[in-house]
């Protein structure tokens, strides 16, 4: 054991005062889109206190494509709803694109929610029977700024920018499950909003149209778009340019990707489909 870490101390990259210094200005600069501070969340059940988040502290800078993931139990669904504005901490502070959320009312919390986050759920949330335009103006429809032809405008331009943009008038219900997600993507972006939010967005797809999304995901990430993904699965990982892992509450590791996966690639390498 010992003879491991001398060796990881030996290959470890020294990194001067100065260089320290100016990789800490460099990050400095970086515009951050969230900041927690010390948050916890405990929950009352019965005579037991849950404590699912245990002073949980990080920043996520614009342009980071960040997955966070964890096991059953780990805190990460608990996080995933302060993140997204739907619950608020028991005690320490978030910071949503410079706005502190923890003492805003249910009703600010909502209208913050649909102006800054773009959410990606695992089962799509789509309106049956509606068509993919009439999915992805919804979040602008709340916005009385927002004329009826901007926001069929806007939503087509976001279904073109998923590669849906000959699958405009189809309804959901008409639509395989890859499409729904990527109708579901376009609805995220359609506000331009401070970060994508993803939970378990590839969880009810198959392995090829996983990739496919992952495609996207890192495309977005591409043009500048700030990413969190939220999963149980530690692959993904991979193909993200930082992973937070939480473990019974807490931060267990924060850490950069240096040597970022491609899903295009690898979902080239995969087989081509076979009929049974």
């Amino acid at each position: 054991m010992q003879a491991t870490v001398a060796m990881a101390a030996m290959q470890a990259p020294v990194i001067t005062p100065q260089e320290n210094s100016i990789m800490a200005e460099e990050t400095d600069k970086r515009k951050v889109v969230i900041e927690l501070q010390n948050i916890k969340r405990y929950f009352q059940v019965g005579s037991e206190t849950v404590k699912a988040l245990r002073g949980v502290s990080f920043k996520i800078y614009e342009g980071e494509f960040v997955t966070i993931q964890g096991t059953s139990g780990s805190g990460k669904s608990t996080l995933l709803n302060q993140l997204g504005c739907l619950d608020t901490p028991t005690s320490g502070e978030y910071f949503l694109d410079g706005v502190s959320v923890r003492t805003m009312s249910k009703n600010q919390r909502a209208r913050l929610r649909n102006r800054k986050i773009g959410f990606v759920f695992q089962n799509y949330n789509l309106l049956p029977k509606t068509t993919a335009v009439e999915n992805v103006e919804l979040p602008l429809m709340y916005n009385s700024n927002i004329s009826a032809e901007e926001r069929r405008e806007r939503a087509i331009k976001a279904l073109k920018a998923v590669g849906l943009g000959d699958r405009l008038e189809h309804k959901s219900n008409e639509m395989s499950g890859g499409q729904m997600q990527r109708v579901a993507i376009a609805r995220a972006l359609v506000n331009d909003p401070a970060v994508l939010l993803a939970d378990e967005a590839t969880g009810n797809l198959d392995t090829r149209t996983s990739f496919e999304m992952l495609v996207l995901f890192q495309e977005l990430y591409k043009q500048g778009n700030t990413i969190i993904f939220v999963t149980h699965n530690p692959e993904i990982a991979e193909y993200s340019s930082r992973n937070i892992n939480l473990r019974d509450g807490k931060i267990r590791e924060d850490t950069i990707n240096k040597n970022i996966k491609s899903a295009a690639e690898a979902l080239a390498a995969l087989p081509q489909p076979q009929d049974d």
